[in-house]
């Protein structure tokens, strides 16, 4: 594929909001997650919450967008307004009008607890929900896209990515697809999710929550960390000035298990290559690797043959899931940010929280930050189901 510029970049997650304050928990080695309960959930694990979302103080937005209040919109405005992505939001706009930019957004589970919330104020007679939950603004998959389209007036193509933990980046490629059949012009893409019951209780039940602060690639790992985020990104055909190059998007489907990764890693291999030859680079061209590294056995395991058979064992690679948590549906925007990041910085950050890194995964996993020039990198995203994607991203200079 041509390259593809990507103008601006933003992220919001339990590091706090914005690049800067992400880049210096990645430099300090610091996580964001901490051992606390969540709404009725008191389940006593780690997550990677996002304070200052509740309550009437925080309502971000005037009575025109009143339906839409729910908190992963709310999550998503905190990420807009993130590094003043939103006047860049507004200058593409301007430059290529209103109906040549799409919003293309990935989200798992949109604004569930809105819902959730609902169903305690339900008719006692009927059992009828609350007339003030509006469904369609707020638990609805594609209310996301709908926020943000009419947010900034955009009257472009829009759509959700709904594929678990790959969704926010499968929009990358969506996106570099639409813009080079010449749909549209730029496209604003990216995922939010943010913590709900469904989340909390189902992960639990799945017996793929780690009681402890998740430890991706360690020898005693023992499942992931939830959390939530807002990330986003602007990508342009011709921009007047480039954060990275988006240079290859891999995706396959290998449909091995609902829930578990194929054990080898095939599925992800496939979608690592296609990226790889999407951006016309040979493996030993890309510089580092941020992995998906939920920190499940499983998943580790199977993510470290499927790098191995791609990048061999040398090409530095680490998990950014100690800092954030599982941030599920926008994981796959949360790590470009976090690669393009790296880029722009030297910086490959070291992954968090390994007491005894595990031998039997043969890769190069940083636990301590490797500073040095950064010319390509990749980022994996895989999701349940076995949808799997990886991003290639190169600097801008």
């Amino acid at each position: 594929m041509k390259p593809l510029a990507v103008s601006d970049f933003t992220l919001v997650s339990a590091l706090g909001d914005g690049r800067e304050t992400t880049l210096a928990a990645l430099r300090e080695g610091r996580s964001g997650l901490r051992q606390r309960d969540f709404e009725t959930a008191a389940l006593g694990t780690w997550i990677g919450m996002v304070d200052g979302l509740d309550g009437p103080d925080a309502l971000p937005w005037d009575a025109a967008l009143s339906a839409f209040d729910c908190r992963n919109n709310r999550l998503a405005e905190r990420g807009l307004q993130a590094d003043g992505f939103a006047q860049s939001v507004a200058r593409v706009r301007e430059r290529f009008g209103a109906a040549r930019v799409a919003v293309l957004l990935g989200t798992s589970t949109s604004g569930i607890l809105q819902t959730e919330i609902a169903y305690r104020h339900r008719d006692p007679g009927s059992g009828a929900l609350p007339a003030g939950l509006h469904y369609a603004q707020t638990h609805n998959t594609y209310s996301l896209a709908r926020f943000v389209r009419e947010r900034f007036a955009l009257q472009g193509p829009a759509a959700v990515v709904s594929t678990a933990c790959s969704s926010s980046a499968k929009v990358f490629g969506q996106a570099a697809r639409m813009i080079e059949l010449g749909l549209v012009d730029a496209a604003l893409v990216g995922g939010v999710d943010s913590l709900c019951l469904t989340t909390l209780y189902g992960f639990t039940s799945l017996e793929l929550v780690s009681a402890d602060i998740c430890r991706p690639f360690d020898a005693a790992r023992k499942g992931l960390s939830i959390g939530e985020a807002a990330a986003f990104a602007l990508l342009e055909r011709d921009a007047p000035a480039v954060q990275a190059w988006l240079l290859g998007c891999g995706e396959s489907s290998d449909g091995h298990h609902m829930s578990s990764p194929h054990p080898e890693g095939l599925g992800a291999a496939m979608a690592m290559r296609q990226a790889l030859a999407q951006a016309d680079c040979e493996p030993a061209a890309i510089d580092y690797v941020n992995l998906h590294g939920t920190g499940t056995p499983g998943n580790d395991a199977a993510e470290a043959l499927a790098v191995n058979a791609v990048f061999g064992a040398a090409t530095p690679c680490s998990s950014s899931k100690g800092y954030t948590g599982h941030t599920l549906g926008a994981a796959g925007a949360v790590e470009a940010a976090i690669a393009m990041l790296a880029l722009q910085q030297g910086l490959a950050p070291a992954g968090l929280n390994v007491q005894q890194l595990d031998p039997a995964l043969p890769v190069h996993y940083l636990l301590q930050p490797l500073h040095a020039p950064l010319q390509r990198v990749a980022s994996n995203s895989f999701g349940f189901g076995g949808s799997n994607c990886c991003l290639i991203f190169g600097a801008a200079a």
